[in-house]
């Protein structure tokens, strides 16, 4: 079994509600202890978030869960 990827997780706790849109992210270095990853895997899993439309980047100011969100994809 693979495990998700941290993209996969962040994804799933945007579209749960658990990060609703318009609020901050935390910052790198908190997802980087909160999910136990070195900081470039944090930073690729935003830089997909961002292309999937789920997160937007304020430089200086951190990643916001896009309001509104994109739908979900059709599996």
């Amino acid at each position: 079994m693979t495990r998700p990827s941290r993209a996969a997780i962040i994804e799933r706790k945007i579209r749960s509600g658990e990060y609703p849109p318009g609020t901050r992210l935390p910052g790198e270095l908190t997802m980087t202890h909160e999910h136990k990853v070195g900081p470039g895997t944090v930073r690729r899993a935003l830089d997909i978030l961002r292309d999937r439309g789920l997160v937007v980047t304020v430089r200086a100011r951190g990643s916001f869960v896009s309001d509104p969100l994109p739908p979900a994809p059709e599996m």
